[in-house]
């Protein structure tokens, strides 16, 4: 298989799957440390690289848990708290097992647009997700009240000016592996010569 037969396959295999679709299987760390260091290959506009990653193991992953529970009910008005939802959260780091949080770490002169900082983080946790994808596993990136709150960049380490950015849930399917399907690409283009 040639290189860019083998990205083809990568990039098409791909798939995002919740927690609960993920079996009770350790990663190894090696895997992990791999996904980011990918990650920090990504594009970045002025080489600003401002994505930041705190990992989510073992039993941290039930005091993130907690948090995730108690941030949502702090930040959802009474009339729209879901019971379920707040039970979710307080459940699914522990059903995935590697959470990865997301940030971006605001540059300090903000020479650099926040939208390009935002873009650039996204390429980052696509990096993340191929070379998941790669080893054969799935991921989910969760951007909830609670993973992209002003709570979530503290609980990580972030100052006032940086962003949380979700939360990335990594591990292996419980199922077969699931198929996908896109509409056709050439219904999404416009190609302009002249």
């Amino acid at each position: 298989m040639s290189l860019i037969d083998s990205v083809n396959q990568v990039i098409r295999d791909r798939r995002t799957l919740k927690p609960k679709m993920m079996a009770d299987k350790q990663v190894d760390p090696s895997v992990i440390q791999e996904m980011l260091e990918n990650a920090n290959w990504a594009p970045t506009h002025g080489l600003t690289e401002p994505w930041r990653f705190s990992v989510f193991t073992g039993s941290a992953r039930e005091k993130l848990a907690k948090f995730l529970a108690e941030t949502y009910k702090t930040l959802t008005p009474a009339e729209s708290f879901k019971q379920n939802k707040y039970e979710g959260m307080s459940q699914n780091a522990m059903l995935a097992p590697v959470v990865i949080a997301i940030g971006m770490k605001r540059q300090p002169s903000k020479k650099i647009p926040e939208l390009d900082e935002i873009q650039a983080v996204a390429c980052a946790v696509q990096n993340m997700h191929l070379t998941a994808t790669a080893h054969g596993l799935c991921a989910f990136w969760s951007t909830n009240i609670a993973a992209i709150s002003e709570e979530m960049a503290r609980y990580t380490g972030l100052n006032k000016e940086d962003r949380a950015l979700g939360l990335f849930y990594v591990g292996y399917p419980d199922q077969d592996w699931p198929t996908g399907s896109r509409q056709p690409v050439q219904d999404k283009i416009r190609w302009v010569g002249e």
